[in-house]
């Protein structure tokens, strides 16, 4: 009975734990992480592995999957790196190296970050101009909003280089180049999102703020911009993850020396491909970081508004 009683207990007790690491926020994020990085490991195995299965046949080399498993998580120049490679990747390219040094990923994240941001902060004010303009002129909503919607058709990686010998070709190089790109990208989602937003308020209330002979800049500042509120920070949560996005692709083509975007150039020409998903890893964790300072500049906001949203 006592030893029921006790397979008893450590069964609710699992089951407990089980679903209180279901039912939390950390949980499920680190089961999937676990799913994501066995799958990466069953991947790298399955991507390296001919080179290698190659290798052994030509050397007559008799070989285990284990071995082989083992071989493939530990090539120097992989087709897929396996997670602790990238990891020890990025501790050398992080962790022991100087913050100036040109193979250190901090110092270019620094300068991808530096255009990405310029070309945020552009691409937002552009955006917010635009939409104002769009909104209260009939004349541009029919003319600019279309425009505006197919610039966004021609590929970005065909556009970047353009813009970079036009500007080149003017004596504008360095920063101003990549911020003009990632503004491109940032400019659309803020323009659609506040035009949306500006256009959010009901006819009732628009025509409570007309009975009280309010102008239209009264209108503007007490009614749609705080409506608009919740529309602008969702467009800038996917504006700031471009921005770094446009800031990478600018410095493809420009040939720079420095950012995150020279150093997957440089990965790609020498076949470092865990320099390469270093980069890109190094990216995501930029672009989440930025996503995640501007939502809680999103609750802020709405906290000190009074919205519950």
């Amino acid at each position: 009975m006592l030893e029921k009683a006790l397979k008893r207990d450590i069964t609710m007790e699992a089951n407990r734990f089980f679903s209180m690491l279901i039912g939390g926020t950390i949980g499920p994020v680190v089961i999937l992480l676990t799913a994501i990085i066995m799958i990466w490991y069953a991947g790298a195995v399955y991507l390296n592995s001919s080179f290698l299965i190659d290798r052994y046949e030509k050397n007559n080399i008799e070989w285990t999957f284990s071995e082989l498993a083992s071989d493939s998580w530990s090539m120097e120049r992989p087709v897929l790196p396996s997670p602790h490679q990238i990891a020890k990747e990025l501790k050398k390219t992080i962790w022991d190296k100087k913050i100036t040094s040109p193979r250190s990923l901090v110092f270019h994240s620094g300068v991808t970050l530096s255009s990405a941001m310029v070309g945020f902060v552009m691409g937002t004010l552009l955006g917010i101009v635009l939409s104002i303009g769009i909104v209260y002129v009939a004349a541009l909503d029919r003319t600019l909003m279309p425009w505006i919607i197919a610039s966004q058709t021609i590929p970005i990686l065909a556009l970047a280089p353009m813009i970079v010998v036009v500007l080149g070709s003017m004596g504008i190089t360095g920063l101003v180049p990549k911020a003009t790109i990632s503004t491109y990208l940032c400019f659309f989602p803020v323009v659609v999102g506040m035009v949306k937003g500006l256009r959010s308020p009901s006819i009732i209330l628009v025509d409570l703020m007309n009975s009280y002979s309010a102008s239209k800049a009264e209108v503007f500042w007490k009614l749609r911009l705080p409506a608009s509120i919740p529309y602008l920070f969702a467009s800038l949560k996917v504006a700031i993850a471009l921005s770094v996005v446009g800031a990478i692709v600018a410095e493809l083509p420009a040939g720079a020396q420095g950012g995150l975007g020279a150093r997957l150039l440089s990965g790609s020409y020498y076949g470092q491909t865990n320099l390469i998903w270093a980069a890109l890893i190094t990216a995501s964790v930029i672009s989440a970081t930025l996503v995640t300072i501007v939502g809680r500049m999103e609750r802020a906001v709405n906290n000190r508004m009074g919205l519950q949203l």
